[in-house]
Formats: structure tokens, sequence, C-alpha cells
């Protein structure tokens, strides 16, 4: 008799990355797509109706652990989660602490208790810092050093993870830097905007290096996790093999834009790391006073190098990153595209 299909729930499903992990994982789970609220939740209804398969509709607030208790109520066999709901930006500072540290905390608490058989967690490079030179990897064994209040409040919903797979939970983490493709929020919009324009801040000659995933390779990375048979309490680095430079990402893009139509022109807009460390006090005195400034910090984040070793994920999970910059950045262009969204 064939094994019924797991049940896979994951939290933050109408996010970029969770929309991403629910149309891949549908067409082999029994999908429980989690929003936090009703306005939420009519977004991905609609994003859900899209599907060639029926996805469950499911509502729980990290904020309130009640609701995650009640989302795991009644659910026999195998259940998996994918957790993926998270703040980057937040509306107001204390969401980094409130969703990201104690939102996960609640979660994993409630997903050991209903002994489900795998979480996957999805963290961050953050918790990590910078790195201390242009020609440094973060490593699969890394300190954490917390990159401001996100950074510190991914590492906060990691230890809650570390501590609850103390307890019995099978849990296990992904961390991805930048990643990039479909459902991409409006920052990203605005990036490939700024490329096209010629106006894509370069800090010096760009020899930063960032290391940058395309979503669809996350999403096998993701994928490979929850088959995981090791030992539980394990962190895998998910990113492209190599990282690339500041100076060759922008050149990728701006050949993809053109390769797909679009008018680019020379990028010259050249600032001098100074800037970048101007940009990054004024964050630390606002992040201080607990008042957060998107522009700003990621400004005082684009003379830094965030680059990781990804061999360790290669050889533990057999998974590769499948599509290139070039041709990730070129399906993302095509979908705004596809989408209605003017470049």
């Amino acid at each position: 008799m064939a094994e019924r299909r797991p049940t896979t729930i994951v939290t933050g499903a109408n996010g970029w990355l969770g929309r991403a992990v629910t149309a891949r994982l549908a067409a082999t789970n029994r999908v429980v797509a989690v929003a936090r609220d009703l306005s939420e939740g009519r977004a991905l209804s609609a994003f859900l109706e899209t599907l060639p398969v029926d996805v469950e509709l499911a509502f729980a607030d990290l904020t309130v652990a009640p609701t995650l208790e009640a989302l795991f109520d009644g659910r026999s066999g195998r259940v998996r989660v994918v957790h993926t709901a998270g703040v980057v930006h937040p509306r107001r500072f204390a969401e980094f602490d409130s969703i990201n540290a104690r939102g996960t905390a609640h979660l994993v608490r409630a997903a050991r208790a209903a002994k489900v058989s795998r979480l996957v967690h999805v963290s961050s490079n953050s918790p990590f810092g910078t790195n201390a030179s242009s020609n440094d990897l973060f490593r699969h064994e890394e300190p954490y050093r917390p990159y401001l209040g996100y950074g510190r409040s991914k590492m906060l919903g990691e230890i809650a993870v570390f501590d609850e797979v103390e307890r019995g939970l099978n849990a296990v983490l992904v961390r991805p830097p930048w990643f990039y493709g479909p459902h991409q929020p409006a920052r990203q919009t605005t990036f490939f905007s700024m490329i096209k324009a010629g106006r894509f801040p370069v800090f010096g000659s760009g020899d930063q290096r960032r290391s940058m995933v395309f979503i669809e390779n996350l999403v096998d990375g993701i994928d490979a996790a929850l088959r995981w048979k090791g030992d539980p309490g394990q962190a895998w680095w998910i990113a492209d093999e190599r990282p690339y430079t500041v100076a060759e990402i922008v050149e990728t893009v701006g050949r993809a834009l053109t390769d797909e139509g679009h008018d680019v022109k020379t990028n010259s807009f050249r600032l001098p790391s100074f800037v970048g460390d101007v940009a990054e006090r004024v964050d630390r005195l606002l992040q201080a006073s607990r008042r957060y400034d998107q522009r700003v910090h990621v400004l005082g984040e684009m003379n830094k190098s965030i680059a990781c070793d990804v061999s360790r994920s290669i050889s533990d999970l057999d998974w590769t990153p499948k599509v290139s910059l070039y041709d990730g950045m070129r399906l993302s262009i095509r979908w705004c595209r596809e989408n209605g969204i003017e470049l």
C-alpha cells in the first residue's frame, strides 16, 4: 500500500519565498499554507487558486502562541513544517523580536509538542554579520556576530530552534543570503530599475563579494533539507557555488535586462566606501533608539562582503544550484514583464 503523502505546513506562505515553497511542495505533499490574518489570507487565497492542485489555507499568528498550537491540532500522519515566516524590513522595530525571535520560539515549541516529523527553519546570513574581508567566506561552522536588529532577531530564532532540538524536535536550518526571483517584493524591482537607469550605487571598484541564490535553487535546498536522513540540529548555507563581486552582479543584471529587451544605461554611480560607513553609523543610531529606515540600512550594508562556503551543503544534501545568476536574473525580469511590473 502506497504511503500517504506527508502534510507540510508552510508558514509565511504569502511571502516571496513562501509562495515558491508552497507551489513546489504542493505537487507531492498535502500543503497547509499559513496566513497571519484575513487580509493576508485574501491575497494568499488568490495565489492558491492559480495552482493546479488544492492547498489548504490556515491561519496562525507567530506572535500569538495559542494560534500555533491550534494549527497542529487534529493533524494525523506525517506532519512537516517549513518555517519561512519572518520580517526583514519591519514597519515597527519591535517586529524583529516579536516575529523573528519570540514568534519562532512559539512555533518550534508548538511543533515539538505536536511531534512533527521534521521542521526546516529558514534563517539568514545576518546572525553572522559581514565578512572580515572581501576574501573571507562564512564557513559551515561560524560563530554568531549578529548585524544589528535583524541579525540579532534571526540569531535568537536560531537559538530557539536549537533549544527545542535539545528537547527532541527534529529540526534543521537553511541559511540563504541574498535571494531573488519570481514573486519578488518591490525592493527587488527597484534594484532592477536602478541598474537599468545606470544609478545603482557601487562602492569603490565594486570588489565586495556577495553570495546569491535564485529562489528555485533555494527551494531545492529546502526540499533537500526536508529529506535529510541524518541528525537534527544541522544548518546549511544555501547559495550559488561561488560568490560574486558587486561589480559582476551589476554587469550580469544589466546584460540580462538588455537581453530581455530593455535599454540599459552604463552604470556610473560610484561612491567612496566611507559613505557606507556613515550610513551604517546612522543605522546603528536609529536602531539604538528602536527606529528603522530601510534605505539607510541597505546603503550601510552595500560596502561590505557577505559571502559563504556551500561545499558542506552540496556534500551533505546532495544538492547543487541548477540556475545560474544570469539565467535566474532573466527569469526574474521576465516574471516582472508577465505580471505587468514596470522596470
